[in-house]
């Protein structure tokens, strides 16, 4: 009898964790669920529990943690809290593959853990490697860990890599690489007056065309800064300069992402806006499996519309660019203030043209530093915070 591959989800009730459970739900005789962890949603995260029944469930806030326990003390289910019991779950000998997909810093720690422990990493958290990406890339090849990248993006462009150089590549690996194109849809503000941007709300922010993803994320869609944390994510993860990858708007989100070569073709990963895809493949990879996913009609999209980004609009995107190529503790820097002002901004604080303003008065007042150990990182990052915290 064929053993089933343990998987641990780190964040089990954000859009990344349910659609991952809807995967494994559909390929049950290859899967079981081993931890499900959340921040502090007792009722969604007790809900997936006694659907897939795993050997540990972990909340980030100990309050909620003591919840849960209570609510679980009919199940077998054991119950951890904090960084502490996620990074076990993580680690834990029985767990084959982690999805990591915590937003924000917190997912950091677990994901090293994961690591560090030769696991098979799904990461969908990009911070992992915006923050500490010279740092996590080591410690997957020290470790001999498995990374598998789920952004739709990264995923597109791990697809479209040559078989034999799926870790890393580079201008000069012999493949005839040329430059990597990262898509993206423009989000929900690409044709609207930069002079509305200032009365936008957090629910239209939020309200993406073609993806159902959480708020904070939304909001990153919404001034591109998901675009500029993709394209830092992507350098480290490739092990690319950034002046090798351009970014296109591509407002279907049919394709996800092309590699360019030099004898002029290009592969282009395309598919349905359905993050069950890129999930599946990590689970799976190198096979495929059958998840769901409506299947692609071009007929019925008809055409593919790219544009180039309007700077001036999203200036994020140039800011994101001239961190990548700065380097040291500039991502740290940028992501840090970036979570400030997003929070700011859905707490009703902060407006919307506000953000980048945030994100680069931070920029300018934090002197950029090497970093050598995740404690360096760890203390930048607080750093950052606080100073952008102030400039609210």
């Amino acid at each position: 009898m064929k053993q089933l591959q343990s998987v641990s989800i780190l964040g089990s009730t954000g859009s990344i964790g349910v659609n991952t459970l809807s995967v494994i739900a559909q390929n049950s005789d290859r899967y079981r669920v081993f931890a499900l962890t959340a921040n502090s949603n007792v009722k969604q995260l007790e809900k997936q529990c006694r659907e897939y029944l795993p050997d540990y469930a972990v909340m980030y806030d100990t309050t909620a943690a003591k919840q849960l326990a209570s609510e679980l003390s009919d199940t077998n289910i054991t119950v951890l809290s904090g960084i502490q019991g996620l990074e076990y779950i993580a680690s834990h000998d029985e767990t084959d593959c982690v999805m990591a997909a915590i937003v924000g810093g917190i997912g950091l720690a677990p994901t090293f853990a994961a690591v560090k422990a030769g696991k098979r990493v799904l990461l969908a958290n990009k911070e992992a490697l915006v923050m500490a990406g010279h740092l996590f890339m080591d410690s997957v090849r020290q470790h001999n860990a498995m990374l598998l990248p789920i952004d739709s993006e990264h995923n597109a462009m791990f697809q479209c890599l040559p078989v034999n150089q799926k870790a890393q590549f580079s201008n000069d690996s012999g493949n005839g690489f040329s430059k990597i194109v990262l898509t993206g849809s423009g989000g929900p503000f690409l044709d609207t007056g930069k002079e509305m941007l200032a009365s936008v709300t957090p629910d239209q922010a939020c309200a993406h065309p073609n993806w159902e993803m959480g708020r904070k994320i939304s909001v990153d869609s919404a001034t591109m800064v998901n675009k500029a944390l993709e394209l830092i994510e992507a350098c480290f993860l490739f092990g690319l300069d950034e002046s090798l990858i351009e970014i296109i708007i591509h407002p279907q989100s049919i394709i996800h992402s092309m590699v360019y070569y030099r004898d002029g073709s290009v592969l282009a990963q395309m598919g349905n806006p359905d993050m069950r895809t890129p999930i599946s493949y990590g689970l799976a990879w190198p096979n495929r499996i059958s998840v769901g996913v409506e299947e692609l009609d071009l007929a019925a999209i008809s055409s593919l519309d790219f544009l180039r980004p309007d700077l001036e609009r999203f200036p994020c995107l140039r800011l994101g660019r001239k961190v990548a190529a700065t380097g040291d503790s500039a991502p740290i820097i940028f992501n840090a203030a970036n979570e400030i002002a997003v929070a700011a901004f859905l707490a009703g604080n902060l407006r919307f043209d506000q953000i980048p303003a945030i994100i680069d008065g931070t920029l300018q007042k934090q002197a950029v530093c090497g970093v050598s150990t995740l404690e360096e990182v760890l203390e930048e990052d607080r750093k950052a915070r606080k100073l952008a915290s102030g400039l609210l």
